[in-house]
Parts: structure tokens; sequence; C-alpha cells
């Protein structure tokens, strides 16, 4: 008989808390889809990058984890209040507590037992679709695998019913101290709104405004762990003021009667929006919290998302590239390798060339909108000190200016199916990256350059900003580029091989052409990359940087689009669950007090208004309580979000507007947000015309 009455009660539950039944679900199939990235990614062994996307992903996972013990537990709770009427009935005729426990332990088993095994079957699509993108993702060609990996199906039971299991032990030693009175009463308890000290209160509305402007100011500032951490744990609790504020507010706007409140139906939309914020304004805080953390977490991966899709495949434009800090190196080993695994179409080596002097490394850490005022006094000079101390650092310029002859620099852009440059006598051009054009088109009006005379100076034929290998490479950022008569008063600094193939380069060419360097410095995925001996660089780049001794574009772009998409990837999932978690908290809450509106509006409707006006207000009523912690979300990361990606931009070049991120995001999670908002709507409607 338990079972039975477990099993209508858990029928029953199904349809009062589809949408969070429909959640869980959902949840089940991404834990499943990007669990299998851990267990079940075929790219692993395509790439140097061991665990990395395995490592992400069970980052992503365990915040997840935390989220949704959080939602169970506390959807737990709220069915365990919302039925407290019930089980306190089953108490009076005779039931024994550990029985009705047992009971409602049943029920959300077999609820979550359901929502599982849908979860699994829809989560192998979902992985199958993931699985696609990634493959796109890296240029190659994915063929439809369907398969049950157990170890997949473990990560994610383990991680699913923790959560349940956990949530019901907690409801379960709950259960156990609360009598029949307290069952009987639990319900109606949770509907008191107690209004005391609403004028001080409402003062937190205005103060938390005031520390969100405080915050948008110190975001730019903070430098260490430490002042990350205390601005977070302030961020937090301004949200939470913000509730408590804003509720305070509107009371006390109604008790003086302000103008607003005679305005249609407002002074019953303000009261209902203003004793739900209040009654729900912990779990309303850590609704907006959750907002906040997917839209940044999506903005950040839209912007890693835009830089591989439009940036990348410029920074690598040449087949195969070698660095060599030796300038008598003839890159006989390399052009073996070359000759032994490729197709050669054209190999050519050559020197960059220095006058030992830094006019125009001094010009770049002074100009560039990158460096900001971090070389110049006060008086806007040049702080030459921190700029020597810079240079013989390394890692951002070359110790000494960098330039190429002419005739080396064609032969490259014929390589590149470029035309040819021309230079007079006295004239030098400047190649630069792309991302740098606009801050570079004054340089050659403050650059002096000794013709081959030294007597002399060159005068600036233009600026050319192709795409031209300029980490570290043909120099970082920028190589000056003069007639190969002046190259007679400089010397080599470093050599360069570049070559054209046939086809696409075998996967493991890279790999051999590293193994022929000499035991030294390696990046996290074995490359090997250029000792800084003064004569190697990376530019300005300082969010997504790549330097190696060894370019192979077939190589490399697949493998960096595989490390961005370890960020991208993880960090969707994550805004994904968050998001459906938050709108299935307002879905539940709203679709369940169905009953208690109903009595309100019915007095409304014996108050004249009709059924068309009532649907107004639901709809309004709805749409306070949606947006309200979502548009807060939207101001609280809004500034941030803007802040980084104008950052981004400038730093990686890519050629979109910065707050494009930003609006793509709100534009996805809303088009979650009114798919949840729709649904609500049409259920509560339903139900509140249902009982009429």
């Amino acid at each position: 008989m338990l079972g039975k009455l477990a099993w209508r009660n858990m029928k029953r539950s199904a349809r009062d808390y589809l949408v969070y039944i429909l959640t869980m679900t959902v949840v089940t199939a991404l834990m499943y889809a990007f669990n299998s990235l851990i267990f079940q990614n075929v790219l692993t062994g395509y790439f140097e990058l061991e665990g990395m996307m395995e490592m992400m992903i069970g980052l992503a996972t365990f915040f997840i984890v935390l989220i949704v013990a959080w939602l169970i537990n506390y959807m737990v709770k709220f069915m365990l209040e919302k039925r407290s009427s019930e089980f306190g009935i089953y108490l009076l005729l005779g039931m024994k507590k550990k029985t009705v426990s047992r009971l409602y332990m049943r029920e959300n088993l077999l609820l979550g037992g359901a929502s599982f095994l849908l979860g699994i079957l829809f989560g192998l699509l979902v992985q199958q679709v993931l699985m696609a993108v990634m493959f796109a993702m890296v240029r190659m060609e994915y063929h439809l695998s369907v398969s049950l990996n157990k170890w997949t199906i473990l990560m994610t039971v383990l991680c699913y019913m923790g959560c349940y299991l956990l949530a019901l032990f907690r409801c379960k030693r709950k259960f156990k101290k609360m009598n029949i009175h307290d069952l009987m009463n639990a319900k109606r308890r949770n509907e008191e709104i107690k209004e005391k000290r609403e004028g001080a209160k409402r003062i937190l509305f205005p103060l938390s405004v005031l520390f969100i402007f405080a915050f948008w100011t110190i975001f730019s500032m903070m430098n260490n762990a430490g002042e990350i951490a205390l601005f977070l744990i302030g961020l937090v609790l301004t949200i939470y003021l913000f509730y408590m504020g804003i509720s305070a507010w509107i009371i006390c706007y109604v008790r003086k009667k302000g103008n607003g409140i005679y305005r249609g139906q407002n002074l019953f939309l303000l009261r209902q929006f203003a004793s739900k914020v209040r009654t729900m304004q912990f779990t309303m805080g850590t609704l907006t919290a959750l907002f906040t953390i997917a839209l940044m977490g999506a903005s950040v991966a839209l912007m890693f998302s835009d830089y591989e899709n439009t940036v990348l495949d410029d920074k690598f434009p040449f087949d195969v590239q070698v660095y060599s800090s030796q300038v008598q190196d003839d890159f006989a080993d390399e052009i073996a390798v070359l000759k032994e695994n490729t197709e050669p179409l054209d190999i050519y080596p050559y020197h960059i060339y220095t006058d030992q002097e830094n006019q125009v490394n001094t010009w770049m850490l002074t100009h560039l909108r990158a460096w900001g005022a971090m070389y110049r006094n006060e008086d806007g000079s040049p702080d030459m000190a921190e700029i020597e101390e810079e240079l013989k650092s390394g890692g951002t310029y070359c110790t000494y200016d960098t330039y190429m002859g002419l005739s080396d620099y064609n032969h490259l852009r014929q390589m590149l199916g470029r035309e040819k440059a021309v230079l007079g006598a006295g004239e030098y051009l400047v190649q630069i990256k792309p991302r740098l054009a606009d801050e570079v088109k004054d340089i050659g009006k403050d650059l002096k350059i000794a013709d081959a005379s030294g007597k002399g100076y060159l005068s600036c034929a233009g600026i050319c900003s192709d795409p031209f290998s300029q980490d570290g490479h043909n120099g970082g950022d920028y190589v000056i580029i003069v007639p190969d008569e002046v190259l007679g008063r400089m010397q080599p600094y470093y050599s360069e091989l570049a070559a054209d193939i046939r086809g696409d380069a075998p996967g493991d060419l890279c790999r051999k052409l590293d193994d022929l360097t000499e035991e030294g410095e390696r990046d996290f995925v074995g490359h090997a990359v250029p000792e800084l001996a003064g004569n190697s660089c990376c530019g300005s780049d300082n969010i997504i940087s790549y330097t190696a001794d060894n370019l192979v574009r077939d190589n490399l772009i697949p493998e960096v689009k595989y490390m961005l998409a370890s960020l991208i990837i993880p960090l969707f999932y994550i805004g994904l669950v968050f998001v459906c978690v938050a709108v299935t908290v307002l879905s539940v809450q709203q679709l369940s007090d169905s009953a208690k509106y109903k009595f309100r509006y019915d007095v409304l409707a014996k108050l004249g208004l009709e059924r068309r006006e009532i649907r107004h207000m639901i709809l309004k009523q709805l749409a306070a309580y949606y947006l309200c912690p979502a548009l807060f979300a939207i101001v609280i990361s809004g500034k941030m979000i803007l802040s980084m990606s104008k950052g981004f931009v400038v730093m990686t070049g890519v050629p979109v507007p910065s707050g494009t991120f930003f609006i793509k995001s709100i534009a996805l999670f809303f088009g979650i947000y009114l798919v949840y908002y729709v649904v609500t709507y049409i259920g509560f409607r339903r139900n509140v015309e249902e009982m009429r």
C-alpha cells in the first residue's frame, strides 16, 4: 500500500513540478554529455594537451554539483513545506513519523530516478552534438558513434544521486524534529510577512546601489587574489542587501500612499512583489549571483570563441616557420625533416637584423594602449630606466629594434601570395600586427632611422598590417623593412626559416622539428620555446600569446583551438546549468503559489476586473518577479564585462565592438529565460482559471 501511495503522490508531484522534472532531466543530460569528455574524448589522442579538457570539465562539474545540490535541497525542502499539512494529516490518521518520512523519500527517489533515466537518453543525443561541435572547432570530421560508457554513467550517477541522497538525508533529519503542530503550520509560517523597522531597512536600497558603483570602480584596480576574494565577498553581500532594501522601500512607499499606487492595479502588484521578495530575499540574491556568473562566464567564452574564429588563423600565416637565436644556423636538420616528411614548394632561410638601438621599442612601450602610462614619467616623457629594465628582462620586445631587408620581405610576401612592396632609396616601411595599425599610424613622425651612409635619415613610406607572424618570429609586434643596402651598417640578430609546402602537414611534423632542438625550455605541451636571450620576444599580446621555436600551421591551429575549447566549453556548461537552475526556482515558486493567488484574483474579479485584465496582471506580476534578478545581474555584470571585453579587443585584435559579447550572452540566456517564462505564465494562468 505504501508503494501505491508513493507512486500516486509521485505522479501528482510530477504534474505540479513539471518544470523541475524537466530541468533535472536537462541537467542530467548535460552532466552525461560533458562527463563523456573525460572518459570518451577521442580527440585526446590527437593533441599533446594531455588532460587539459578533462581537468577543466572536472573543475566545472565540481561547481555544477554544488549548484545542483543546492537546487535539489531547495526543492525537497520546498515540497516538504508545501505538503506539510498533508503529512500532518497522515500523522493524525495514525501513521508513524518514520513511515511518513520513508514515503516522502520514496516519492523523491522515484522522481529523481525518472528524471535520471530520461536525462541519460537525452544525454546520448547531447553528447553527439557536443562531439560534432568539438570536431568542427578543430577542423576534423566527426563520425556518429553512440555508446554507453560505464565510467561516464558511474560518474553521472555519483554526482546526481549524491546530491539527491544528501538533500533527502537533510530533509529526513528536519522531518524528525517536527511534530504535528509544526507540520500543520509550516506552510502558513512560510507565508508570513514580518514588517519591522522598514524605514531603517529601506536605506539599504540606495546604499547597495552606491556599493555597486564602487565595485565597478574597484574591479579594474584589482591586482592579486586577496583583493579579488574581498571583492567577491563584498559583491555577494551587496546583492543580499539590495533585496532587503528594495522590499522595505516598496513597503514604505505603499504606506506613505505614493501617487503611483493609485494607477491601475499597481497597489496589488507592488504588495505582491514586496511580499515575495521579502519571503525569498536570500533565494533571490542567490539567483542573481547565479545569473551574474552565467553572464560573465558566457561573455568570456564568447570572447575566446570569436578569437579562434576571426584571429587565430592569421597568427600562423606560413605553413612552417622556424626560429633560431644563432645567426650562423643554416637549418640543415630542419630542411632535411621537411623534405623527408613533406613536399616543399619553397624553403627560405633569412635573418632579422638590428642596429643595436631601441628607439622603436621605446616608442611602442610609450604609445600603445596596452601599456598605458607604465613606461612614461609624469610629464609624459619616456621612463628610460623602466624601459631598459623591461628590455633586458626580455619577453615583450627584443633588447634591440628589429629590421628586415626588402628582398627578404618581398620573398616572404610572395610565399603568402601578396604583392611585392616597393621602397625608394631613402624610405622604410613599418610591418605591424593588424590590431595595432591604428595605434602606430603616426610612428613615422618620431622615428629617425639612419640611411646606408649613416649620415641621413630614411622617411616612412607607410604602414603594412597584413598578418606576418609577429609573435616573436618576424619581430614582436613590428619589424622595420629597409632597403637591402641599409643592412650593411647593421648586424644579423637571429635566424628564421619559412617554408611553403604542398597539401596539409603531417600531424607529427611540429613534434619532429621540436625533437631537433637541444634540451632547453619547453612549454606546457612540450614544444620548444625561445630562451630569453635578448633576441626573443612575443609582443604585446598578454591575454592569448603563443610563442614557440617551431610553428607548423596545420598542427598548431587545431591544437590551440582545442586548448581554447577546453575553456570555452566548460564556461558554457556552467552558464547553461546555472541559468536553468535559477529559472527553475523562479518557475516552481510561482506555479506552486497558484492556489494562493487564485483566491486573490477571484476577489479582483468580483470587484469588476475582466478576464483580459486579470491575465494582463498575471503577465506583469510574473514579469516583475522574473526580471528583477535577471536585470539586477545585468546591471552588476555589465560594467565588468564591458571592461573585460574592451581589454580583450585591444589585446587580441578581435574585429568586433567590445559590447558584442555582452549582448550575445544576454540574448543567449534570455532565450532560455523566455521559454521558462512562457511555460510558467501558461501554467499559472491555467491553474488560476481552472480553480475558479
